[in-house]
């Protein structure tokens, strides 16, 4: 019996001498409220903006970001399954801001707002991660936008030029091409050295699929991050997308290289803002949208810049998507984006319904970087074609009356119908800056005054075909990129020759 004693005696003196005191620091609250992804926590008078906290359930760990810093409780947006929390429940601070992975791990995946996969793939193999907000580059780090991003869209190559390091908006109703445009860029990036992200806020899964499919297809998805914040999902992680997916282009900008960036759409975002804002019950403003919605969007475009040589000379380009009603610019999210911006691109209805698609009207779409961000053979070609394609529909709109027109209008008016015809472009082809080059310089020189305006599209495309037999004129404009006598020579006779073989120019 004794010897039983000394054991446990010993067992016991054993575990005491071994015993090490661990003092661990926690700061915990609890949920007073939870309801429609929004929670409202006492005892967190320490916790930090765009914190992470920790919601303790029994379905285990839901991660949530502090939202409301007030002076008793604090407003956290839930990211995961609200219905898990309840009334009680603890959280813990982790002294951590929200961040996503970043790094060369991202490209080719489709990912949620909090860089989890949804594409199968398995997890995102990165030890890096960058907050998802970030101050924008201040003015001393940056350059002037003058290096093109050719989007391959004639109307926009040649009207309203893109630089690297511009913020152009899309604007127009729905069901317009806004998306279109912006994949056709996307597309058209293979082999311009240019990383791109989509993010896509509300949009519905199936359309994403779609644009997957489409950009494997393309061979894209080699050079672009999608991140997916679908229809279905909470306004918290519709909020959250476009933050996230920038932070995920910052990577590749402090490293020196060039990322393309697509909001689809910052109208959804807006409003995935104004749900939780009214939830945290904040004061609302005008269209009930909280005040601090012009921040909300101009932090984020200002995160897209240019560089300069000193801080590595890298750079983002956004392409903000805005959803208008009825084609209204003067609503409070397209005028608020439209003055952020630095040009948008309008995508107009009776352009579209008419047949002319990308349906972009020349007189109210703008680039306020202008031809600095074309190549001296592109901006030499197009310099007055904005001018004259805004013209020509004034004109037309006259003409339809049946006046008498002098030779000067008429002709005029020939050189416009053409000029829509050379416009028109599919979706999923789009053109090279070179080919865009030689339509545009055969019209604007005449050289295709004889081809009737009902097979003119017929006509470039065999021109285009019969110029890559003959690579020598495409192969000079791309090297030189510039117009001298030598080519402009070439393309006449090209054009001539090309003429020659169709027996409806005979």
């Amino acid at each position: 019996m004794s010897t039983t004693r000394d054991f446990i005696i010993q067992q016991l003196k054993d575990e005491i001498s071994g015993f090490k005191a661990e003092i661990s620091e926690k700061s915990v609250g609890r949920v007073l409220k939870v309801s429609d992804g929004i929670a409202l926590v006492s005892g967190l008078s320490e916790a930090m903006m765009s914190e992470i906290l920790k919601f303790k359930t029994a379905k285990g760990d839901i991660s949530g970001v502090a939202l409301n810093l007030e002076e008793n409780l604090v407003g956290a947006i839930i990211l995961g399954d609200f219905t898990a929390i309840k009334e009680g429940d603890e959280v813990q601070a982790t002294k951590r801001i929200l961040e996503v992975p970043v790094g060369e791990a991202v490209i080719g995946r489709v990912l949620n707002p909090l860089g989890e996969p949804l594409d199968g793939k398995g997890k995102v193999e990165t030890n890096l991660f960058y907050p998802v907000e970030k101050i924008a580059p201040g003015v001393i780090t940056r350059a002037s936008v003058k290096e093109p991003v050719q989007t391959g869209i004639k109307a926009i190559d040649a009207m309203i030029p893109i630089g690297r390091g511009q913020r152009e908006l899309i604007i127009g109703d729905r069901q317009l091409g806004k998306t279109a445009l912006a994949i056709d860029t996307i597309i058209n990036q293979k082999g311009q050295n240019m990383k791109c992200v989509y993010v896509a806020i509300g949009q519905k899964e199936s359309k994403i699929a779609n644009i997957v499919a489409k950009l494997t297809e393309a061979g894209a998805m080699a050079y672009t991050t999608i991140v997916l914040a679908g229809a279905s999902n909470s306004a918290s992680l519709l909020y959250i997308a476009p933050y996230a997916g920038c932070a995920m282009a910052e990577y590749f900008l402090d490293k020196g290289e060039d990322v393309l960036i697509v909001y689809d759409d910052l109208s959804k975002h807006a409003v995935s803002y104004r749900e939780i804002s009214l939830l945290l019950r904040r004061p609302p403003g005008r269209e009930a949208y909280p005040g601090d919605v012009f921040y909300l969007h101009s932090r984020l475009l200002e995160r897209a810049c240019k560089l300069n040589k000193d801080f590595g000379g890298g750079s983002i380009t956004a392409l903000p998507i805005i959803e208008t009603q009825a084609g209204d610019l003067s609503a409070y999210i397209p005028t608020n984006v439209i003055s952020i911006t630095d040009g948008q691109i309008f995508l107009e209805p009776d352009l579209f319904y008419k047949g002319n698609r990308p349906a972009v009207n020349a007189g109210l779409s703008v680039s306020r970087v202008g031809s600095s961000a074309q190549i001296k053979a592109m901006k030499k070609v197009a310099g007055k074609m904005r001018l004259e394609a805004a013209q020509y529909r004034e004109l037309a709109a006259f003409a339809q009356f049946g006046s008498d027109l002098d030779e000067d209008t008429k002709k005029k008016l020939e050189r416009g119908k053409r000029l829509y015809e050379i416009f028109k472009q599919d979706q999923y082809e789009p053109l090279s800056v070179e080919k865009q080059v030689l339509i545009y310089y055969s019209l604007t020189n005449g050289l295709i005054d004889n081809v009737p305006v009902e097979r003119i599209r017929e006509f470039e495309t065999g021109l285009y075909r019969y110029a890559d037999l003959n690579n020598e004129v495409l192969e000079l404009i791309k090297t030189k990129k510039e117009l001298d006598t030598e080519i402009e020579d070439k393309i006449k006779i090209l054009v001539s020759d090309y003429g020659a073989t169709l027996d409806y120019l005979v």
